[in-house]
């Protein structure tokens, strides 16, 4: 198995560097400050596909070329007491969707649950952040968003949709909340661009090029070339993946009255994203004591994990169990962010003028699976 070098940070001091070149494109302390938080979640997280990674390639590439803009203005479309329609005015996505949720949370207080969408949206990075807020108001949170057409439905060639992650949050009692959050594609192209930055061919049947072949040459996947979705070819029903890919694009593209499909990020003139996003959060009290569900979250997670193991494995996890874990291992020992990634940084920081000086903690090599 290959093994990857890996540079090691504090915390914090990667979130301070992300404000700073987020600010040297015209962003808002305040606004930078939620995008940073959000991008350095994905990495504590083990996501690194959605975390610093991204941040010159998409963000302040964006930024500064004029395709995001810095001074957004949140616009209330249309509204009901359990619904909120909203328009993001081409702003970031991470402070767009974290005021949308803190929306959705505030009416799901009153009324027992509600939906927020966004139109007019950019990237958000990880959906988990956004359906994780709602577990400090003990809620179920969901959150959903298209994005530029990478995948091909099943049986096509050529990228129709986005891989339109799904999320979803649920408190528990003494156990870690169960936290989903997944790509409909069968990889987000975050995983695709790890392995290419690492020299690296992909796994067989995560990818096709542009005649519809499976790959495993990264650069195929990108230069005319498809993810597939989640299950991959149709022999493996690789349409529930397209399906559910679907649905998100429905949800987030159609309902928001935002980008939908081959149209997401393509416009000729000025190629805007509009990506749209959509958010819900369930207030559990209202269906059921929240004690009481609380005590049968972990009863159920006990019964998962107590289970027989398969041979040569001693642990079974819930979804979100193994990402708290490494969140609080950056925490206390370093973020980890790949060398090639770093070098990367310290190119792109001398190109924008915020030099990328920070000093690791240690460096690691770790063998990738």
């Amino acid at each position: 198995m290959p093994i990857v070098k890996k540079h090691l940070f504090h915390a914090g001091a990667l979130r301070d560097y992300m404000i700073r070149v987020l600010e040297s494109a015209g962003v808002s302390n305040t606004d930078a400050a939620v995008s940073a938080e959000v991008l350095l979640s994905a990495d504590m997280r083990g996501v690194e596909s959605h975390g610093i990674i991204r941040l010159f390639p998409y963000y302040s590439r964006r930024l500064r070329q004029g395709l995001i803009n810095p001074h957004p203005t949140l616009r209330v479309v249309n509204e009901t007491p359990a619904v909120l329609a909203l328009d993001g005015d081409n702003g970031l996505g991470h402070p767009t969707s974290c005021r949308a949720m803190e929306h959705c949370i505030a009416r799901a207080q009153e009324a027992g649950a509600a939906v927020v969408t966004v139109r007019n949206s950019n990237h958000y990075g990880i959906a988990g952040y956004y359906a994780m807020m709602a577990l400090g108001h003990d809620m179920i949170g969901l959150s959903f968003t298209n994005a530029s057409p990478l995948v091909a439905p099943t049986y096509g060639r050529t990228a129709m949709l986005g891989t339109n992650p799904i999320a979803v949050a649920a408190p528990a009692g003494r156990e870690w909340p169960y936290v989903l959050d997944m790509a409909t594609s069968i990889v987000p192209i975050g995983k695709v661009t790890v392995y290419e930055k690492a020299g690296r061919q992909i796994p067989y049947g995560w990818g096709i090029d542009g005649q519809g072949e499976v790959t495993t040459d990264p650069l195929a996947v990108f230069h005319g070339g498809a993810l597939m979705p989640l299950g991959g070819t149709a022999e493996m029903r690789g349409y529930k993946g397209y399906g559910l890919a679907l649905l998100v694009e429905i949800l987030c593209g159609v309902l928001s009255g935002s980008a939908f499909g081959a149209g997401v990020d393509s416009d000729p003139h000025n190629r805007h994203s509009r990506i749209g996003h959509c958010f819900a959060a369930l207030r559990i009290d209202a269906f059921r004591p929240l004690d009481a569900f609380k005590q049968d979250m972990d009863a159920l997670f006990a019964q998962l994990t107590q289970s027989p193991k398969a041979a040569g494995h001693e642990r079974i996890y819930i979804h979100g169990e193994k990402e708290f874990e490494r969140s609080q291992q950056a925490l206390h020992e370093g973020v980890p962010v790949m060398a090639e990634v770093v070098r990367a940084l310290i190119a792109d920081g001398l190109e924008a003028g915020v030099p990328f000086d920070l000093e690791p903690v240690c460096t690691i090599e770790e063998v990738e699976v």
